[in-house]
């Protein structure tokens, strides 16, 4: 299974009202749900608008708001991993920011 066969079952669930979850497409594609997720996140990668929510599932983008949502999703569940990741280093997360710039 590759990125271009998902990208074709996606193309079948446009809009949040017409998500898949990852359970159901691993099934389709004969692979589990962590393959689902790295192949989304290829996709994703490459540009493509696969959006997704764990109350919606999975679907291509509609409409701008569709990537706006997904994308406040991903930004919200970014900042909570940072933040434990701040707790864990026993540093704020201003700080633990400002070090992830001079890294690069």
């Amino acid at each position: 299974v590759n990125k271009d066969q998902l990208l074709a079952v996606l193309q079948r669930h446009i809009g949040a009202d017409n998500g898949i979850t990852a359970a159901q497409l691993a099934l389709q594609l004969g692979v589990d749900k962590r393959q689902v997720r790295h192949l989304i996140t290829e996709l994703r990668m490459g540009g493509a608008a696969v959006c997704g929510h764990p109350k919606s599932g999975y679907f291509m983008a509609a409409t701008p708001d569709d990537v706006e949502r997904t994308c406040q999703f991903l930004r919200s569940r970014a900042l909570h991993s940072l933040t434990l990741e701040s707790r864990l280093r026993n540093i704020t997360l201003p700080d633990l920011l400002g070090q992830m710039r001079l890294k690069t």
